[in-house]
């Protein structure tokens, strides 16, 4: 794998780019503090402003690992972070990273939630040297499953009680895409 760190990713409407400490407002008041944003993820809704500014100083400090992924998905039409897209865990012995990402509800079912895991891939895959990229989601939350097929992902089943979000001990339903796949669709 050749690390290069969080690097900005764009297209014509969207673009993936490292957080900036003055993203803590944007984030706290777009998906941080959400409950309808939060449920399905691991961690809480942010309690304060405060909370979500020392998570991005979190974040900002890590930037300087090659190995540390964690981008703000920015639609072209705002300019300020939406939501944000990392990958949460890494099996390096077989070059498997996997991604995790979160969006403001008001921009679901508009293309943007498929549109940064998709650029996350093409960059995991074409310059990071990924052979497999893995995703998962609670089976209550079908929203992602559309997610992960629209990105060409291919469902592989779904482990029963083998993790756990804001909505307790949940099944997880994993979706793959392989390198091969991922040259064969282009």
């Amino acid at each position: 794998m050749n690390h290069l760190g969080t690097k900005i990713l764009k297209t014509d409407r969207l673009l993936l780019q490292p957080f900036a400490l003055t993203d803590a407002e944007a984030m706290y008041r777009s998906w941080a503090s959400a409950p309808e944003v939060t449920r399905f993820l691991t961690w809480p809704c942010r309690a304060s402003l405060e909370v979500s500014a020392k998570v991005l100083t979190d974040w900002v400090e890590q930037y300087e690992k090659p190995e540390y992924y964690q981008g703000a998905i920015v639609p072209a039409e705002i300019g300020e972070p939406i939501g944000s897209i990392s990958v949460v865990g890494f099996d390096s012995r077989i070059s498997q990273p996997e991604v995790g990402y979160c969006i403001r509800k008001r921009w679901w079912r508009q293309g943007y939630t498929c549109t940064a895991p998709g650029l996350a891939i093409v960059f995991l895959i074409g310059e990071i040297g990924a052979s497999r990229i893995i995703s998962w989601h609670d089976p209550r939350n079908p929203g992602s499953d559309t997610v992960m097929k629209k990105c060409g992902m291919t469902y592989e089943g779904t482990l029963r009680q083998a993790d756990r979000n804001n909505q307790g001990i949940c099944g997880a339903c994993v979706y793959s895409i392989l390198v091969e796949e991922w040259f064969g669709a282009k």
